[in-house]
């Protein structure tokens, strides 16, 4: 079928072919680094994560580029307030650049801990001044922009396409939350594309206009085009970033006689308690909280339950049931692994047939628009077949199970690295010392002491180790429940 992805330019799938063959240009936007991330941060770099490991999958070679913004990002999201790292530092009592540095790499811990791949490129805002300065002069000598008092101003007006990515209308947009109006401005829609700095601003460079900093827009626009130049493939974020953000982006780059973006894909928000994660507000859940608590691959699979373009509703109790459906997958290939050595050779037509569909089901699952719900579906449609079959798989098939697992459960989605397939610290003591406990746990049942029996159970599940009772009597795993 070929990947078909949501273009919100087109407001319709479309059929996914790269720009030059073999080759995928992605643009994302990252973080504006002044806190530590929340869970709603994670969302975006996971849902791409999977497009750039499926693309990878089909043999592209992908250059992935996500932006750092360390200066420009000014608190009311638009042309007036602090810059949202200044005014951190000026909090902490520290550099703005102290500031940056200390929540990009917060960021960047937390991303790696959920397998999230590195970009290919991370380029900061603040270490492509000049790029941003070229740009701005380009629409000052096309007529698309305005110098006053120190500052450049985009002409909104000028730009016969603006609102084509958001759907707005020029006529509906009016000065509001989003759109000061400052009296050098000629237009109360017009956004800057430099600004002057005012008396004590920190963050400030010489630009042929004055001491002064980049707007928020620009940057992103310099920086995509700069590593992956005109026409690049796709452009993506967050949906609060469509307007006026990804907007202005277009109308910058266009206004200047750039071809930009071909696609467009924007993720929705995580919600707590029915509204939107945010910094601004305090609503949210801090990933290093969450990481330290719970399996990052857990917190992961459970990101990945809820398609990207709908609005997920951050609960406990759907965490937790997230972690049981992915111990079950975890296990599953944990169990492979382990009799894959010991089985007989040759072939399990039956179990051959399951992967067969499972293949299917999950490529054209997520060929249908990073459809990742449908894709650990094909999954835990696949297990009852694999748990029945397991007992006599031969090895043959076993390695071609295995295979599946890491190919499409790791290679693409991104849910089984190495660390957690290893089994925690085994060894004779281990066992000797479980095996005592059960015994222990069995003589319990046999007296009817179920309190003590239940006991023993919850005593080495809070230790990680997970009993099951079954007809031939209790076994035991390491591992999630």
């Amino acid at each position: 079928m070929g990947l078909r992805i949501y273009d919100t330019l087109q407001r319709s799938k479309v059929d996914f072919t790269p720009a030059t063959p073999g080759h995928v240009g992605i643009y994302v936007c990252g973080p504006t680094v002044y806190s530590d991330p929340h869970l709603g941060h994670a969302r975006g770099p996971i849902v791409y994560d999977v497009l750039r490991r499926y693309l990878l999958h089909q043999g592209y070679r992908v250059r992935f580029v996500s932006n750092i913004t360390d200066v420009g990002h000014l608190t009311d999201d638009a042309d007036q307030g602090e810059d949202k790292i200044e005014r951190r530092a000026k909090l902490e009592r520290l550099e703005p650049m102290e500031v940056a540095e200390k929540y990009t790499w917060s960021y960047f811990d937390a991303i790696t801990a959920l397998n999230v791949l590195r970009p290919s490129i991370a380029p900061r805002a603040s270490g492509h001044i000049p790029e941003q300065i070229e740009l701005t002069e380009r629409l000052l000598k096309l007529g698309f922009a305005y110098e006053r008092k120190g500052s450049v101003y985009f002409r909104v007006r000028a730009f016969p396409g603006y609102g084509k990515l958001s759907g707005k209308r020029l006529e509906e947009l009016r000065a509001g939350a989003r759109v000061e109006v400052r009296e050098e401005k000629e237009d109360p829609l017009d956004f800057a594309l430099w600004k002057a700095a005012e008396p004590g601003h920190i963050m400030r460079w010489k630009s042929p206009w004055g001491e002064g900093y980049p707007g928020w827009h620009i940057e992103c626009t310099a920086m995509s085009l700069k590593y992956l130049g005109e026409g690049f493939d796709i452009h993506a974020g967050g949906i609060d970033l469509q307007f006026p953000h990804h907007e202005c982006e277009i109308a910058q780059a266009e206004a200047a006689g750039y071809r930009f973006a071909r696609h467009w894909m924007h993720h929705n928000h995580v919600l707590l308690e029915g509204e939107k994660m945010a910094k601004s507000t305090g609503n949210l859940v801090l990933l290093h909280d969450l990481l330290k608590a719970h399996e990052p691959m857990a917190l992961r699979f459970y990101l990945l339950q809820t398609h990207y373009r709908s609005p997920m509703d951050f609960t406990w109790e759907g965490l937790e049931a997230a972690k049981r459906g992915y111990a079950r997958l975890l296990q599953a290939y944990r169990e492979v692994r382990t009799r894959l050595n010991a089985a007989y050779p040759g072939t399990t037509p039956e179990l051959e047939r399951a992967l067969d569909a499972l293949e299917k089901d999950f490529l054209e699952a997520i060929e249908d628009d990073l459809s990742t719900p449908e894709a650990l579906a094909a999954f835990f449609t696949f297990l009852p077949e694999l748990n029945k079959l397991l007992p006599e798989a031969k090895r043959d098939t076993l390695r071609r199970t295995a295979q599946v697992f890491h190919t499409l459960g790791e290679g693409i989605l991104g849910l089984f690295p190495e660390r957690v397939l290893e089994e925690k610290v085994s060894g004779p003591l281990l066992e000797g010392l479980v095996a005592l406990l059960l015994e222990l746990r069995e003589e319990a049942r046999r007296a009817k002491d179920y309190v003590k029996s239940d006991l023993i159970r919850e005593r080495l599940k809070s230790l990680g180790i997970i009993v099951e009772d079954t007809k031939e009597g209790p076994k035991w795993r390491i591992g999630l429940e």
